[in-house]
């Protein structure tokens, strides 16, 4: 993926993006992740949250990129 389609980094709080990009709920959820329900999702960014739910960072990433355009 270029850093010309990156929307999303990292090390953005999940609820910031999820505020922006509200398509990428499902993607979360998908991935186990249900953040719009989580306290955590205020604090934690997003690879702080995949790896609590062990899940593989780049994978997500590249998916939410994907969804958010």
């Amino acid at each position: 993926m270029s850093e010309d389609s990156v929307l999303i980094t990292c090390d953005q709080p999940i609820l910031e993006v999820v505020q922006k990009y509200p398509q990428t709920i499902k993607v979360f959820a998908e991935h186990g992740m249900g953040c719009i329900g989580c306290a955590a999702a205020r604090f934690e960014n997003i690879e702080e949250g995949a790896k609590a739910h062990g899940i593989d960072v780049e994978e997500l990433m590249k998916k939410l990129n994907e969804t958010a355009k």
